[in-house]
């Protein structure tokens, strides 16, 4: 069964398990689609490669009481299969709707505890998950 595709404009929401904050994934982002000889009602699709927004592939700074000076780290996706369709013609993958997904944050620098003396967050991974909000209503694919 088909699902609504993914289009520039729709949003990215990552949710990370507490006590982690990541202020950048706060707010849902919007995603860009590279897909432009395909138009879903307009906008360009997302295609596979596009399924996290630029502004969201460099490091991003997390703190994780009580480790509250910041440290660092990167976002990885982990999509189902229902967030993509088959191949397409010309050989790309078309991102869906579909269900939540787990997401991972992975710290490239710890956070750190400020003491004395000061102790890092020893948790490399921080845990979430992610959807995609889509304001497509009309164009679906499977």
């Amino acid at each position: 069964m088909g699902d609504f595709i993914i289009r520039t404009g729709d949003m990215l929401k990552v949710t990370i398990a507490p006590p982690a904050i990541v202020p950048m994934l706060i707010p849902p982002v919007p995603m860009l689609g590279t897909g432009t000889t395909v138009l879903a009602a307009g906008p360009p699709i997302c295609l596979m490669g596009d399924q996290i927004p630029p502004e969201l592939l460099e490091p991003m700074p997390y703190t994780a009481p009580p480790f509250v000076t910041p440290g660092m780290g990167t976002l990885q996706l982990i999509l189902m299969p229902n967030n993509w369709t088959i191949k397409t013609l010309n050989g790309k993958v078309i991102l869906l709707k579909g269900a939540m997904f787990e997401a991972m944050f992975n710290v490239t620098v710890p956070a750190i505890q400020p003491s004395v003396p000061p102790v890092p967050d020893p948790l490399v991974v921080k845990p979430g998950t992610a959807e995609y909000i889509t304001t497509n209503v009309t164009v679906m694919a499977g």
